[in-house]
């Protein structure tokens, strides 16, 4: 597995997979980028260029915590730039890895090709996700079998009485079959300090992010899930109109994960838009 060193000496890694022109994928969590997969595939399109956030898959565990924070994961985009040669690059995000990535493009928007935020996570941008909206998308699955057990765990975490995250899980897939409970499994992450540092004091500045958007001229995909709690349609429809360039697609039938929903759907709609 190739690796680089990031601005503050840590060895960070990524695997690539496919041909073609390379995509730099970012992957969310922040967990282990293996959950991606190849994307449903994209691979067959594009060579995807999939980066493991520090401390996270294979990449080391920094020495200063502080570097977890969001902000500072865009140092950590531009050095794998930097590390592969290229003027600019065509980006791919999914979930809250969307975070750094829209921080990238609004620091860097020059270094931008094309840009793909999937179900992507806003709170770079300052858009809140209220609780209603996530009762009025849930109720959607009002006649799946496990239903009531996952929406009352949502009420009890809505209300701020509950915490089981495990439960309301089925809520961000399509299908809630073996497959989709073997990739939650195998998706949650692992590093304790990534996840707590994360989003730490000063980690976002919507309105500095929101700024630099505006000078970000590269064509956006803004892809959401029909049934997706995590980042609802109407959130990432919010978060589109903040791009000069963006092209909105909600997959239908599918949740947090589309590729994994329908890879077809999915992979004509993103390897179409990056070329």
């Amino acid at each position: 597995m190739p690796t680089f060193t990031a601005s503050d000496g840590t060895r960070l890694a990524y695997r690539v997979q496919g041909t073609g022109a390379p995509v730099v994928c970012i992957p969310g969590g922040p967990a282990d980028s293996a959950y991606l997969g190849d994307l449903g595939s994209l691979s067959a399109h594009r060579r995807l260029v999939v980066l493991d956030l520090r401390g996270t898959g294979r990449s080391a565990i920094p020495e200063d915590t502080s570097s977890y924070r969001c902000d500072r994961l865009v140092d950590d985009i531009e050095a794998l730039r930097e590390h592969l040669g290229l003027a600019r690059i065509d980006l791919l995000a999914h979930s809250a890895g969307a975070n750094p990535a829209t921080q990238y493009a609004a620091r860097y928007p020059e270094r931008i090709g094309r840009l793909a935020l999937i179900t992507p996570g806003t709170r770079a941008v300052g858009i809140d996700i209220s609780g209603q909206t996530r009762r009025e998308l849930a109720r959607l699955r009002k006649d799946e079998p496990w239903f009531p057990a996952a929406f009352a765990a949502l009420e009890a975490i809505t209300e701020g009485t509950g915490g089981d995250w495990d439960a309301v899980s089925p809520f961000l897939y399509g299908r809630w079959d073996a497959a989709a409970r073997r990739h939650h499994a195998a998706g949650r992450p692992r590093n304790t300090d990534a996840v707590a540092h994360f989003a730490a004091e000063g980690a976002f500045d919507p309105e500095a992010t929101r700024a630099g958007l505006t000078t970000c001229k590269a064509p956006v995909l803004l892809l959401a899930g029909e049934f997706d709690l995590n980042s609802p349609p109407r959130s990432v429809a919010e978060c589109a109109a903040l791009f000069p360039d963006a092209t909105l697609v909600v997959q239908q039938g599918a949740g947090h994960y589309p590729w994994l929903d329908d890879s077809d759907r999915f992979v004509a709609t993103t390897a179409a838009f990056l070329g």
